[in-house]
């Protein structure tokens, strides 16, 4: 796709936020009488960056959105309270009515069995992933997408913390995406999960259904305990989603999510399995 197409589909599918943002920014450089380029230098850009962005060129960024708050928004917290809302816009559409649940959740039980979970995956990880998929996304729906990932990690360092389950099957470890030195990159990044007190992580060995049960077998899992102590259920394949709120059905979820945590390795042992294929000396 050439630059010029890819400018034009943007302008095309920036959502209400991103518009909304371009069009402050705007008008707040007028009014504070700078030109693109005088903006631009303030921020660490080119004027051609800034021009991208008024004219919806170019997706905001997340970094973009931080700096303009710092050189524009005049302690209003305007820019601020738009990263999120661009943020949103910038995830697939399956997903964005979870994202909010999840950042607010207290609790996670996550089974992945076929690559890491996202919220698990480094960025290069996520950008081989992502750029591999079918149908291509452009390069720029590339980075948006990586960059609304990457934001999702600021849950593991939330205050109160959120306790996050994840069993994942053996096999992901064995798949590598982009090339084998993301793939090790993405093992130690586990090795570092797997350490935070805040982390439960536990692996599926292959051979586990050979003891006559085996509870993974329906795909993978997201059951979720909000901040009202619910639990909900979220499920996607093939870019379609679903959230589930029946207490029965998430109920049934719940336990199966049991099964598969018992079937799976104990965390040292877990841990010591993915410091071996990472290479990393305990």
């Amino acid at each position: 796709m050439g630059i010029a197409m890819a400018r034009a589909e943007n302008k095309e599918s920036a959502g209400p936020a991103a518009r909304m943002a371009a069009q402050v920014a705007k008008r707040m450089r007028v009014k504070k009488g700078l030109t693109q380029d005088q903006l631009g230098a303030q921020m660490g850009y080119t004027g051609a960056a800034i021009s991208a962005l008024e004219t919806l060129a170019q997706p905001v960024s997340d970094e973009m959105l931080t700096k303009l708050e710092l050189v524009l928004g005049e302690g209003t917290g305007i820019f601020e309270e738009m990263r999120e809302l661009v943020r949103l816009e910038k995830l697939p559409r399956q997903f964005r009515d979870y994202a909010p649940i999840e950042q607010k959740a207290v609790g996670l039980s996550l089974y992945a069995n076929h690559v890491v979970h996202g919220l698990f995956q480094t960025e290069e990880y996520a950008r081989a992933l992502i750029a591999g998929g079918y149908p291509e996304p452009t390069p720029e729906r590339v980075e948006e997408l990586v960059e609304g990932r990457m934001a999702r990690k600021a849950l593991f360092d939330r205050k109160p913390p959120c306790l996050i389950e994840l069993v994942l099957e053996e096999s992901v470890l064995e798949r590598p995406y982009g090339t084998e030195e993301i793939m090790r990159e993405q093992l130690v990044y586990l090795v570092e999960c797997a350490r935070r007190r805040n982390v439960h992580f536990q692996i599926l060995a292959k051979r586990a259904g050979l003891g006559g049960e085996y509870a993974g077998d329906r795909g993978e899992l997201n059951v979720i305990e909000t901040p009202d102590h619910d639990r909900l259920t979220f499920l996607e394949i093939q870019g379609e989603s679903l959230l589930i709120t029946d207490r029965a059905k998430v109920s049934t979820h719940t336990q199966r999510y049991a099964k598969i945590r018992a079937q799976a390795l104990d965390p040292r042992e877990s841990l010591s399995l993915i410091e071996r294929l990472a290479g990393v000396q305990t």
